[in-house]
C-alpha cells in the first residue's frame, strides 16, 4: 500500500494564528470521513510549509495532532519545509521507501503547483482529500461542468456529490456547476438524473473564471440568454482565444507553455484550468474592467451555502435593525444610526487620519512612525506584503482587538488575511468590516533597458495603491478605533464587531475566497459582510458618487439581506449628510442584480456565493449602462496611484468610511 502524504493548510485544515503564535487547525469538510475510509493500516503522512518563524514546525505538529488525533502516528512520514521545489517531495518519498513501502507514494493538495512537485518526486497526485483513493487507483479526476435538470436543485446535488468522487469549485447558476470528479463520481451523478459533461484532466491546474469585458453589439441582444446560449458560447470561445493567445506570446505578454483547457462558457466569459506555472491573473484582455479574473477554489460548501440561514434571518427590515432592546431612543428601531454612533464616527473617521494610514501604507510616508522604512509595493509576491501584514496585526491588537492571522498558500508564498475582533458574549451573529490590503500596477506601460515594452514585475516595479486599496484599508483601521472609543467610553455592541483585511485580492480574490470557505466550513454565524475597495478616488469638478454594490449571482436570503444591507448605507450616507451645515452629501448609486457590474468582481463575492449578506462600497468605479465613465481614479493599477495624485480625495475617503463604521456600528446595536 503507498503512503499517504498530506498538505495540511487549506487541504486538510482550516488553520488560524494567533499572535503568541499558537496554531488552531479545523478540519474541512468531508475529510475526516476521508481519512476515516484509510483504516489504521495504511500509513498516512504530511508534507507541509507551517512558515519559516521560530518554532513554526513545533506548534503545526502540535496542532496536528490535536486536530487529527492518531491519524498521523509515524514521525518518519510528517515531513516540514518550503515547497517551492521538489525537493521536499523526493524526502518524503525516500521516506515511504524507508518504512517499507514500495509503491508510488500518494500526495494529496490543493495547489496545482505542489503537485507538479510531487509528480517529478514520483508521486501520484489528488488535489482533494475526496479523490485520495482515485490516485491510490490510478484514475485521473476530470473538470466537470453539470447540468442541473428541471425538478432538481442544489440540495439534491450536494446529497448526490457528497457520496461520491465530486468536489464544486463553482456555481454558475441554479442550473450549472462547474466541479471536479472522476469518471465513477460522473457516473453517480447520471444515475441520479444529472448531466455531467467531462473535460480535461485536472492533473497539475487550477480552474478560473476570465470574464471577457470587451464591448460587444450582440451583447444587449443576448441579455437574458443562458449559461450555455450561442451568444455565450461565442463570447466564451473569444475569451478563451485571448487566453491562450496570451500563453502563446501574443497580445505583448510572455509565453508560458503548455496551452489552458477549456471549461466552457462562464458568467460573462470562460471558465479556463490553467497550467501551475501561469501567472493568469496577470492576463489582462482589451477593455479588461476590474475583478475580470477570479480564481476557483474546491469546496462542498459552495452547494449547501452555509451563510444562507443567517441572511434570512436579516432578509427583512426587522432583522437588519439593532438587536432588540438596543434601539436608541426616540428611533423606534427604524436601522438608522445612532446620534452617538454618529458623533463617534466624525470624531474617529476623519481625512487626517485616512490620509495618514493611507499614507503609510503606500510608501509616501515611513510604514511605522519613527522608523525610516517605507513600502514600495503591497503585492502578494513581495517581501513588503509580510511587512504589512506584521504592522496591521500591531495596530489591530493595539486598539484591544482580539487578532489573529488566516494562512494561505498562493504561487509558493506563505500569504495571511487578518482579522481582529470585538466579541461579544452572547451576539446572535458578527458584523464584518473589511478591505483587501495588496496593491499591484499592472496597468502601468513599462519598457525595459533598451525602450521596449515589458510585463509587470512586482519584484522590481512599484505598487503604490493608494486608492486600491490602501484607502480601504485605513478606513478599517480608523473604523476599528471608532469602535475602541465607544467601548472605552462604556457602550458595548450588542453583536460581534470584526474588521478583516484580505490579502492577494488583486490575484483573483485568492484570500477573500479561502477566507470566506473557511467560514461557511465552520458555519460561521455572520450577519453581514461590509467591503472598502477603493474609496479615495473623486476626480476633481465631478459630482461625488459613492457604489453601493450588492448584486449578486446567489438569488434567494443572500440577494434579499444585501439589498437591504445596501439600503443602510445609504441610509447612512444621507444621515451623515443631513448633518453637514448646508451640505447635500455624496450622490448615492445603488446597484443590484443583473444591472451591478462589480456583480463577483471584488472580496465581497466570496461571501455571497456561501449564502452570506454582503455589499462592497466603493467610488465611482465603472461607467454606466449608458457608457458614461465613472467619476474616480484615472490612475487604477498604476503607479501613479498615489496620495498625492489629483484624483485622490481623503474627504470624499471620509465620506464612505464613515457610512460604513456607521452602518456596522448600527447593526451591531451600538
Amino acid at each position: 500500500m503507498p503512503v499517504l502524504f498530506f498538505d495540511i493548510g487549506a487541504t486538510l485544515a482550516d488553520a488560524h494564528v494567533r499572535t503568541d503564535g499558537s496554531l488552531m487547525l479545523r478540519p474541512r469538510p468531508r475529510v475526516e470521513h476521508v481519512l476515516g475510509t484509510f483504516g489504521r493500516e495504511w500509513r498516512k503522512g504530511i508534507i507541509s510549509d507551517p512558515g519559516p518563524s521560530l518554532g513554526a514546525a513545533e506548534r503545526a505538529e502540535t496542532a496536528l495532532h490535536q486536530a487529527f488525533v492518531a491519524q498521523f502516528r509515524d514521525d518518519r512520514l510528517i515531513h516540514w519545509g518550503p515547497k517551492t521545489s521538489r525537493t521536499l517531495f523526493d524526502t518524503a518519498a525516500a521516506s515511504a521507501v524507508a518504512a517499507g513501502e514500495e509503491d508510488a507514494s500518494v500526495f494529496v493538495g490543493e495547489d496545482a503547483r505542489e503537485r507538479a512537485f510531487a509528480r517529478e518526486a514520483g508521486m501520484r497526485t489528488a488535489p482533494h482529500p475526496v479523490f485520495t483513493r482515485a490516485a491510490v487507483e490510478d484514475r485521473p479526476v476530470l473538470w466537470a461542468r453539470i447540468t442541473l435538470p428541471d425538478g432538481t436543485g442544489l440540495p439534491e446535488l450536494e446529497a448526490v456529490a457528497n457520496e461520491t468522487e465530486v468536489v464544486p469549485v463553482h456555481v454558475a447558476s441554479e442550473r450549472l456547476v462547474l466541479a471536479m470528479t472522476t469518471t465513477r463520481g460522473a457516473e453517480a451523478l447520471a444515475a441520479a438524473g444529472f448531466l455531467p459533461d467531462l473535460r480535461g484532466a485536472v492533473e497539475e491546474t487550477t480552474a478560473f473564471l476570465v470574464r471577457d469585458d470587451r464591448p460587444s453589439p450582440s451583447t444587449e441582444a443576448a441579455a437574458g440568454a443562458s449559461s450555455d446560449g450561442a451568444t455565450a458560447s461565442a463570447r466564451a470561445t473569444a475569451a478563451f482565444g485571448f487566453v491562450a493567445g496570451w500563453m502563446r506570446g501574443e497580445e505583448g505578454a510572455p509565453g508560458a507553455g503548455r496551452p489552458p483547457v477549456p471549461l466552457g462558457p462562464a458568467p460573462g466569459g470562460v471558465y479556463v484550468a490553467v497550467p501551475a506555472d501561469v501567472p493568469v491573473e496577470d492576463f489582462h484582455p482589451p477593455g479588461a474592467r476590474p475583478g475580470h479574473t477570479e480564481r476557483l477554489l474546491p469546496d462542498p460548501a459552495l452547494l449547501s451555502r452555509p451563510g444562507t440561514r443567517f441572511a434570512a434571518g436579516f432578509a427583512s427590515p426587522a432583522g437588519l435593525r439593532p438587536p432588540p432592546g438596543r434601539e436608541s431612543a426616540g428611533e423606534a428601531g427604524d436601522g438608522l444610526p445612532s446620534a452617538e454612533a454618529l458623533a463617534a464616527v466624525r470624531a474617529a473617521v476623519t481625512p487626517e487620519v485616512l490620509r495618514e494610514h493611507t499614507a503609510r501604507f503606500s510608501g509616501r510616508e515611513p510604514l511605522v512612525e519613527g522608523d525610516p522604512l517605507t513600502v514600495r509595493s503591497r503585492h502578494a509576491a513581495t517581501h513588503d506584503n509580510t511587512l504589512v501584514v506584521r504592522v496591521l496585526a500591531n495596530r489591530l491588537q493595539n486598539l484591544g482587538l482580539t487578532v489573529r492571522l488566516h494562512p494561505f498558500p498562493w504561487r509558493g508564498h506563505h500569504l495571511f488575511n487578518v482579522e481582529a475582533e470585538h466579541t461579544v458574549d452572547g451576539s446572535d451573529a458578527t458584523v464584518l468590516v473589511t478591505a483587501h490590503m495588496d496593491s499591484t500596477a499592472t496597468s502601468e506601460d513599462f519598457v525595459d533597458e533598451h525602450g521596449l515594452p515589458r510585463p509587470y514585475d512586482p519584484a522590481q516595479d512599484p505598487a503604490p495603491g493608494a486608492d486600491d486599496d490602501a484607502s480601504g484599508t485605513a478606513a478599517v483601521l480608523a473604523a476599528a478605533a471608532c469602535l475602541r472609543d465607544l467601548t472605552a467610553g462604556g457602550r458595548e455592541p450588542a453583536r460581534s464587531i470584526r474588521f478583516v483585511l484580505f490579502n492577494a485580492e488583486e490575484q483573483g480574490l485568492v484570500g477573500s475566497k479561502f477566507y470566506a470557505r473557511a467560514a461557511a466550513a465552520a458555519s460561521d454565524p455572520i450577519a453581514g459582510v461590509l467591503q472598502m475597495d477603493m474609496i479615495a478616488g473623486h476626480q476633481p469638478g465631478t459630482k461625488p458618487v459613492v457604489e453601493v454594490h450588492a448584486g449578486s449571482a446567489v438569488p434567494g436570503p443572500v440577494e434579499e439581506a444585501s439589498d437591504l444591507l445596501g439600503d443602510r448605507v445609504g441610509q447612512a450616507l444621507l444621515a451623515l449628510a443631513a448633518e453637514d451645515p448646508g451640505g447635500l452629501g455624496p450622490k448615492v448609486q445603488q446597484l443590484t442584480g443583473d444591472a451591478d457590474p462589480a456583480m463577483g468582481r471584488s472580496d465581497h463575492a466570496s461571501f455571497h456565493e456561501r449564502g452570506y449578506a454582503a455589499v462592497a462600497v466603493s467610488e465611482d468605479l465603472f461607467a454606466t449602462p449608458g457608457g458614461a465613465e465613472g467619476t474616480g481614479t484615472r490612475q487604477y493599477h498604476t503607479t501613479g496611484d498615489t496620495v498625492t495624485d489629483v484624483d485622490h480625495d481623503p474627504d470624499f475617503a471620509t465620506t464612505v468610511a464613515r457610512a460604513v463604521t456607521a452602518t456596522a456600528l448600527t447593526l451591531a446595536g451600538v
